[in-house]
C-alpha cells in the first residue's frame, strides 16, 4: 500500500527523513561531469584540413551524458546516423557506479533515483534494465552535527515538513516549469524572488531544510532565484514523495542502462575523444578531434551540444559573439561525489551536516554535507558542496579534515578514512540572475537552436533530472530530424 500524502509528509521527518539528502540528493543530476573540450588543436590541425580518417553522420552529439547518450538512441530511431564524442572513458555523464571488488555489490555515487514515468519506464526496458520502486533518504537515523567543530548539535531535530502540500499547491501554478524554460512575460514576480524571501512570503519555513537535501549543489540556496528551486524540487518530485515512487535499479547500478546504450551505439560512441577545432556554417559542421587512436575528422549536417554552456567549455567550438553573449551570464554551482572507508565503523553510521547557529541550521559552504552508509558494507557516501570551485585535492582535503573532526568530537568512531572512488560534478547547477531571467534570457537562450546547424540539449536547458531532460529532448528531436 503507497503511503498518504501526510504520512509521507511525516515519514520525511523520521529516520530516513532529513536525511533524505544525507545520502546527496542531488539525485536527479544529470549531464556530462567536467566535459571541457581544449580549444587547442593538436599539432596545430586546424578543422577543414581532413586531419585523421573521416566520418561522417547525419548528426555529431557533443557529451555522453544523461542528455547526450539519449539523444543519440533516439536520433537512430528517426532513422538518423549519429555520432556521440565523450571525453570520458564511459557513456553517463553524472551517472555513476561503484563496485567493490571483494563483494560485487554496487552502489550508485551520482544519479541515485528516476521519476516514475512511462519515459523513463520506457527507455530502461528497451535496453532490457530493471527497475523497481526505490527510496530517496538513509535507512538510517542520522546524527546531527556541525561539520565546522565536529560536535554533535544538542536538541537538533529536523523540521517536520508540514509545509510541502502548500508547496505542491504552488508548484501546480507554474505546470510549464516541468517542460523546461518556456517562461511567460512578464515573469511572475515571485519566480525572481530569491529563496528564502519565497519561503517566508509563503509561510514554507518548515520545508527548508528538506529542500536544501534534495537541491545539494546551488551555490547559495536562499539568494537563488526561486524559480530554480521551483523546477529542481519541482511538481515530479513533490508527487513522487507523496506515491513512493521514486523507481531505480535492484542492485543499485544505474550505470547499467548507460552500458546496455553504449553497446547499443558501438563504433557510434567516440570515447576519450575531445574535439580541438571545429567549423559551424551553413553547410553543416566540421569537427576536428583526437581519440585514443590520434586525430579524426568528423563531418555532420548537424550539431548537438550536450556539454555545460560556458564559454572556457566551448571554446573549440568556436561561439559567435550572441552565444557567448549569453553563456556568460551563467553563474555555476559546485558539487563533488565520493565514497569513502572507515574502517570500524559500523555500517549504520549516518551524520548530517547542521548549522549550530545558522539560519534554518543550513551548513554554511564549502561544506561537506553528509556522511552516510552505501549500499557497500563498509563505505559510506560523503556529498560536498562548495560556493567556489575547487581542485580535486582540495575537496578531498576537506572531506578528510571534515572527518577527522568529527572522529576528535567522538561523533563517529575513531578511524583512518580511506578514499575508494570520488568524481566532481562542477560545474553544476548553471543560473543566471533574476534580472536576466526577467529580461528573457531564456527566450533568447532557447532561439539558438537550429543557428549554425546547431542544437543544444542538457540540465541549463532544463533541470538537473535525468528523467526531465529525457521528456525535454522529445521536444528537441522534432527540430533536430526536421
Amino acid at each position: 500500500m503507497r503511503p498518504t500524502r501526510r504520512q509521507a509528509i511525516r515519514t520525511l521527518a523520521g529516520t530516513g527523513a532529513a536525511a533524505a539528502a544525507a545520502g546527496g540528493l542531488g539525485v536527479f543530476a544529470s549531464g556530462t561531469a567536467q566535459a571541457a573540450q581544449s580549444a587547442h588543436a593538436a599539432s596545430g590541425t586546424a578543422a577543414g584540413h581532413g586531419a585523421g580518417p573521416v566520418i561522417e553522420r547525419d548528426v555529431c552529439v557533443i557529451g555522453g551524458g544523461s542528455s547526450g547518450t539519449y539523444t543519440a538512441v533516439r536520433l537512430a530511431d528517426f532513422g538518423k546516423s549519429v555520432v556521440v564524442v565523450e571525453h570520458k572513458d564511459r557513456l553517463g555523464g553524472h551517472c555513476e557506479t561503484y563496485t567493490d571488488q571483494a563483494t560485487g555489490l554496487s552502489t550508485d555515487i551520482g544519479v541515485v533515483v528516476f521519476h516514475d514515468l512511462p519515459i523513463v519506464r520506457d527507455y530502461f526496458g528497451r535496453f532490457g534494465v530493471p527497475v523497481v520502486t526505490a527510496s530517496v533518504g538513509s535507512p538510517v537515523q542520522p546524527v546531527y552535527a556541525d561539520f565546522r567543530t565536529g560536535a554533535r548539535v544538542p536538541g537538533y531535530t529536523p523540521p517536520v515538513p508540514t509545509a510541502l502540500e502548500a508547496y505542491f499547491g504552488i508548484l501546480q501554478r507554474y505546470p510549464y516549469l516541468a517542460a523546461g524554460y518556456d517562461l511567460p512575460h512578464p515573469v511572475p514576480a515571485e519566480l525572481l524572488q530569491p529563496w528564502g524571501e519565497f519561503v517566508v512570503a509563503n509561510g514554507l519555513d518548515s520545508l527548508v531544510q528538506l529542500v536544501s537535501q534534495f537541491a545539494q549543489g546551488f551555490a547559495d540556496l536562499m539568494q537563488t532565484p526561486a524559480l530554480y528551486i521551483l523546477k529542481y524540487f519541482g511538481l515530479n518530485v513533490v508527487e513522487d514523495i507523496f506515491a513512493g515512487s521514486f523507481l531505480s535499479t535492484p542492485d543499485h547500478d544505474n550505470s547499467a542502462l548507460y552500458e546496455a546504450a553504449t553497446a547499443y551505439l558501438g563504433s557510434n560512441a567516440l570515447l576519450n575523444t575531445t574535439v580541438v577545432a571545429a567549423e559551424r556554417g551553413k553547410g553543416g559542421v566540421e569537427l576536428l578531434a583526437v581519440g585514443p587512436d590520434g586525430p579524426v575528422t568528423i563531418r555532420a549536417e548537424k550539431l548537438v551540444i550536450t556539454v555545460p554552456p560556458l564559454p572556457h567549455l566551448l571554446a573549440a567550438f568556436g561561439p559567435d559573439a550572441t552565444e557567448l553573449g549569453l553563456f556568460s551570464r551563467f553563474r555555476q554551482g559546485n558539487y563533488y561525489t565520493g565514497l569513502v572507508k572507515l574502517p570500524g565503523a559500523p555500517d549504520s553510521t549516518a551524520v548530517q551536516n547542521i548549522g549550530a547557529n545558522t539560519q534554518y541550521n543550513l551548513p554554511p559552504l564549502p561544506a561537506l554535507y553528509a556522511v552516510t552508509p552505501s549500499s557497500v558494507p563498509g563505505i559510506f557516501d560523503v556529498k560536498f558542496g562548495s560556493d567556489r570551485p575547487l581542485s580535486d585535492v582540495q575537496v578531498r582535503t576537506a572531506i578528510l579534515e571534515s572527518l577527522n573532526r568529527l572522529q576528535a568530537a567522538g561523533t563517529i568512531p575513531a578511524t583512518k578514512p580511506v578514499f575508494v572512488d570520488y568524481s566532481s560534478h562542477t560545474p553544476y547547477e548553471l543560473t543566471v540572475s533574476a534580472r536576466d531571467i526577467a529580461g528573457g534570457f531564456y527566450s533568447r537562450l532557447y532561439a539558438l537552436q537550429g543557428r549554425r546547424n546547431t542544437y543544444w540539449n542538457g540540465a541549463a536547458f532544463q533541470a538537473h533530472d535525468s528523467s526531465l531532460i529525457w521528456q525535454y529532448t522529445e521536444t528537441l528531436l522534432p527540430q533536430i530530424v526536421g
